[in-house]
């Protein structure tokens, strides 16, 4: 098990950690701040600096077994055996990017209200792809994303049980990936009065840290799918 600090607190950029678990992916740390990959979101890059001042790059963080999260090396890097300790750092200029990415993106579901079909996070770009056929108006999206960037809405997030979640349904807007059951409570992000969905993804802590965004492609993927862009401005 590892202890996922980035969910209580997403702009921890470090912390100290042990190693639990060396697998053929990389490392198991006892705790981490790095997120591993998904929701559309990648894993975070990032070093871990041993006592020794040996640095490893860290180029991707994935999902291990259960609660583990496993921090994958470069090829050929000297694995840390278990019980070394270690400082782990995140990139965080990328992290922030799709902290800033990821709210975004929740705002441009509550300006489109359509099913979700999918998304993927970038630093630079982002998208949705909508359970939509109408034609999307641009400068009125682009006009309304703003609009709630602007307000500097809080972002906070809360957990519910996995029975509130079932009474519940209207709350899950993926129509293709459905939050994990079985921990007994699932993650929520809510922007109170603007979106409240399960989600376990890492968001800034107001709208305004998001900045200015521009709708980019709207593509067609579909009879019934709208693949819609996002860019930083």
């Amino acid at each position: 098990m590892t202890e996922a600090l980035f969910r209580e607190d997403a702009y921890l950029k470090s912390c100290e950690a042990c190693v639990t678990e060396v697998t053929e992916q990389g490392v198991i740390l006892d705790r981490t701040v790095f997120y591993p990959l998904g929701g559309g979101q990648p894993g975070d890059t990032g070093e871990l600096r041993l006592a020794s001042e040996t640095v490893l790059r860290v180029v991707d963080t994935r999902k291990g077994e259960g609660d583990a999260i496993v921090h994958v090396f470069e090829e050929g890097a000297q694995v840390p055996v278990v019980g070394t300790r270690l400082e782990a750092t995140i990139d965080w200029d990328r992290r922030y990017a799709h902290m800033r990415m990821h709210t975004g993106l929740h705002l441009l579901g509550t300006v489109l209200k359509y099913g979700v079909t999918g998304g993927s996070i970038s630093a630079m770009r982002s998208r949705l792809d909508f359970d939509m056929q109408d034609t999307v108006d641009k400068e009125t999206v682009t006009r309304e994303l703003n609009a709630l960037v602007k307000a500097d809405h809080p972002v906070l997030t809360q957990w519910i049980t996995d029975a509130e979640l079932e009474a519940q349904p209207e709350l899950i807007r993926t129509m293709s990936v459905k939050p994990p059951r079985g921990a007994g409570r699932v993650r929520l992000l809510n922007i109170p009065g603007v979106d409240l969905q399960p989600c376990g993804g890492t968001h800034v802590a107001h709208t305004g840290e998001i900045g200015r965004l521009r709708l980019g492609k709207v593509e067609k993927k579909g009879a019934r799918n709208r693949r819609v862009n996002i860019l930083f401005e």
